[in-house]
């Protein structure tokens, strides 16, 4: 989508030799002025369609990484990390259970507990110890709203709609030292609401979008900018950081694209985006913050087992994970990534072959200095008195937890700067305990 405002100063600078040219060039440079200082009071400025730069604020020797992934739609984590050791799975589960043996069976993983099949990709992971799942975790609001489920597990204050803010904004701000443009990159073709806040972040579109010039990159409207804004003022440096990220990042995504491509235009599918991520990072160390979404996890309907629709979905995510981990090498040692999704399913399938809006869900954590080939949980098992309203896993490790334990032992921030990120978290709930190396 273009943006009106940059698409009229392109216009202009076509018509600066007609008659009335500079008149229509002086409102246009009004307008342009009151749009950009408004951004400029929010502190960001635009550097591509539906991008956005970080102001630089402060410079840090601490360069470790946090990659979230948003499953959107309420994955069903019944599947995803079986418990095969219970047999309500079983009979809950007549036709969308994942087998313990056979064709399709599950990748046992700690003799209670199994992996779906179709995420054996990540089987290395769990091997050399640094993959983990949270089961039984999730929000403790109640709600069974995609909308508010995402906007709560975004914002980091469950139940409370009025928050302004993503939990990851809140990261960046806490983080000490000086911060570049590309501090936090959100890789989609929008910011969202994880990431929304007085601090922006570099927004890149996915696939080519992320390479679609925008006029500001003709020289001759690139010049003219440049001289308009030379100052030292506010709204000339926010300009000026501005280019700087979005030249930046063009420039990886070019050698990026070019070295992929050999010729033919890259596959559609999350790994070619985690693998564009992890050269970004591999480039660029001041990303410190990342954070993609992925849709279609809304089985209501046909979800099959160990084959069908949700199979069909797991199975590039994995592989997605396990190239973005082979891409990153070294860096993975300094990187932690938390897939998250909103909630989970319910034990019981339905008449339709599908799950339904639960509660308690799975939390995947993977990075360098996690402490894998785990399950922490503290689980209550699948009887009907032991669920959620008879129906769901219930939550008994508020996501924030450990994602809290994260932020303190891998991104090194004080317990006083956590309770400002999630106020109002239910601490050491649930059993992650050991999740991060100290």
């Amino acid at each position: 989508m273009n943006d009106p405002m940059t698409m009229r100063v392109a216009n202009q600078s076509d018509d600066s030799d007609r008659p009335g040219a500079q008149a229509k060039d002086a409102i246009g440079r009004r307008q342009f002025i009151r749009g950009a200082a408004m951004l400029a009071a929010a502190g960001i400025v635009m550097i591509g369609p539906q991008a956005w730069a970080a102001r630089a604020l402060a410079g840090d020797s601490n360069r470790k990484r946090l990659v979230v992934v948003f499953m959107r739609g309420a994955v069903d984590g019944l599947n995803l990390v079986i418990p095969y050791g219970d047999s309500q799975y079983y009979e809950q589960r007549p036709t969308i259970a994942i087998a313990r043996g056979g064709d399709g069976a599950l990748i046992d993983l700690d003799g209670h507990f199994g992996l779906n099949p179709a995420l054996a990709s990540l089987t290395p992971m769990w091997q050399d110890g640094t993959l983990a799942f949270i089961h039984a975790c999730g929000s403790p609001d109640p709600t069974r709203s995609h909308f508010d489920a995402q906007d709560y597990m975004e914002s980091g204050t469950p139940g409370v709609k009025s928050t302004g803010d993503g939990w990851m904004n809140r990261v960046m701000a806490a983080l000490p030292g000086t911060h570049s443009p590309t501090e936090a990159v959100s890789l989609g073709p929008t910011v969202p609401r994880i990431l929304s806040g007085p601090l922006p972040v570099a927004n890149v579109p996915l696939g080519r979008a992320a390479m679609r010039p925008i006029p500001l990159d003709n020289p001759k409207i690139e010049q003219s900018f440049d001289g308009l804004y030379s100052g030292d003022d506010a709204l000339s440096r926010a300009y000026h950081e501005g280019r700087i990220a979005r030249q930046k990042l063009r420039a990886d995504l070019e050698q990026d694209m070019t070295a992929a491509d050999n010729g033919a235009p890259p596959p559609n599918g999350f790994s070619d985006d985690t693998g564009r991520l992890a050269r970004l990072i591999a480039r660029d160390p001041s990303i410190r913050l990342a954070f993609l979404a992925l849709g279609g996890w809304d089985t209501h309907v046909s979800q099959g087992a160990a084959k069908g629709q949700l199979a069909n979905h797991l199975r590039p995510l994995g592989d997605g994970l396990a190239s973005f981990v082979k891409d990153l090498g070294p860096a993975y040692d300094d990187t932690v990534i938390l897939v998250i999704s909103e909630f989970g399913r319910t034990v019981h399938e339905n008449g339709n072959g599908g799950t339904d809006h639960g509660h308690g869900n799975v939390m995947w954590v993977m990075g360098g200095r996690v402490r894998g080939r785990r399950i922490y949980t503290q689980w209550e098992g699948l009887a009907p008195a032991d669920l959620y309203q008879e129906r769901d896993v219930p939550v008994t490790t508020d996501f924030r937890e450990p994602i809290a334990r994260v932020l303190g032992l891998h991104m090194g921030l004080p317990a006083s700067q956590i309770n400002r990120i999630f106020p109002g978290r239910q601490p050491e709930s649930g059993n992650t305990s050991g999740l991060i190396k100290a």
